[in-house]
């Protein structure tokens, strides 16, 4: 077997099923086995969830909920709870924390657990996903599945492999087999896009892009080149960071209606300045990159960005910038959705650093899972 340098670690990803719908399902009795989509079924709502049952007739997040009613004509439109779903999934990291410490959240339905050294004192991750699961089914009502593998990239895809209700486990010893036969659609990172580009470069699994050397990758995809080269080799140094520093803070809204003129924007944009100036206080947040997003009626998406010499999280410097985007250059569509977002935060210095001192990468892969 080809030696590899893996951090020794035992890392589970949990990944909630169609969480938002299950929970509209698990709360409404009338509801199961039946087709749902959580969010606007009218002329401008968007699919935030689907359940299974849905999902059979090609129902999925983001869609049109146009689109997704004629897709499934008894689909029944549940609308979006998300205090409730807030709730529940305190509910789930609660259950986590009695296993380890080391919970990195993703969103309100995933988080990954390094359980390496933890509470219960269990060897097995493979054991204390399958405990998590069946613990987060009897105390909470929902169903949860999971990956497990020496690092996050590869607990991730195999989150994904026996969805509903169900795990994999990479074992040290699979993990060069199981990335060389991965499709290459299918490993984390890789979009639509990216995929499409590695097809047209012959590379349809993870066996085709290990044959790829690091020039070759750095020439057709930059940054991400040494990425891609890593994680086909098992190697991803990233560690489960317990607090994520959020990297932006945004707010945006759907209208209803599309806006053609930049004066009714400036009134939509003073009430999203209002809601992201709220979020940036709560956490106490400031920062100095100022993204003003547009989505026109035929759905082409647009940003304007500015950089300032100094922090904000004042309402009134986030609209004024905010403005001064909106006029910088003519429209090209009516608009129906605009964000205004905030980065280059004050949270930069307090990052973790993501890789782990290099001597210690160097491991044997008998490593119990």
């Amino acid at each position: 077997m080809e030696e590899m340098q893996l951090p020794l670690r035992k890392i589970i990803h949990v990944d909630m099923d169609a969480f938002y719908a299950s929970v509209e399902q698990m709360d409404n009795p009338e509801l199961r086995g039946k087709p749902i989509a959580v969010g606007g079924g009218g002329k401008r709502g968007v699919v935030s969830a689907a359940s299974y049952e849905a999902r059979k007739f090609g129902v999925r997040s983001a869609m049109s909920g146009f689109l997704a009613k004629r897709r499934c004509p008894d689909l029944i439109f549940v609308h979006t709870r998300f205090d409730r779903y807030r709730e529940i999934s305190k509910q789930v990291r609660a259950i986590f924390y009695d296993y380890t410490d080391l919970v990195e959240p993703l969103s309100l339905d995933e988080a990954y657990l390094d359980v390496t050294q933890n509470k219960k004192g269990n060897p097995s991750a493979t054991l204390i996903a399958e405990e998590i699961r069946q613990r987060i089914f009897d105390e909470v009502g929902i169903t949860a599945s999971a990956g497990i593998s020496i690092n996050k990239f590869i607990a991730k895809v195999a989150s994904d492999y026996n969805k509903p209700n169900g795990q994999k486990t990479v074992n040290p010893e699979e993990v060069l087999t199981f990335l060389e036969n991965l499709e290459i659609r299918k490993f984390y990172g890789v979009g639509k896009v990216t995929a499409e580009k590695m097809y047209k470069l012959g590379i349809f699994t993870g066996k085709d892009l290990k044959g790829k050397t690091q020039d070759f990758l750095d020439g057709h995809f930059g940054k991400s080149g040494s990425f891609y080269y890593n994680v086909v080799r098992g190697i991803h140094r990233s560690e489960v960071k317990p607090n994520r520093i959020p990297k932006s803070v945004a707010a945006e809204r759907t209208f209803r209606d599309n806006l053609t003129s930049e004066i009714f924007m400036v009134e939509k944009l003073d009430h999203i300045a209002t809601e992201l100036a709220k979020r940036l206080n709560k956490y106490k947040i400031s920062g100095k990159t100022v993204t003003l997003k547009i989505k026109y009626s035929d759905f082409t998406l647009q940003t304007r960005s500015k950089t300032l010499n100094y922090f904000v999280a004042d309402k009134s410097l986030i609209l004024e910038t905010a403005k001064e985007l909106l006029y910088q250059e003519k429209m090209q569509n009516s608009v129906r959705l605009l964000g205004i977002s905030l980065a280059n935060l004050n949270t930069e210095d307090k990052k973790v650093e993501n890789e782990i001192p290099k001597e210690t990468l160097s491991v044997q892969l008998k490593f119990e899972f």
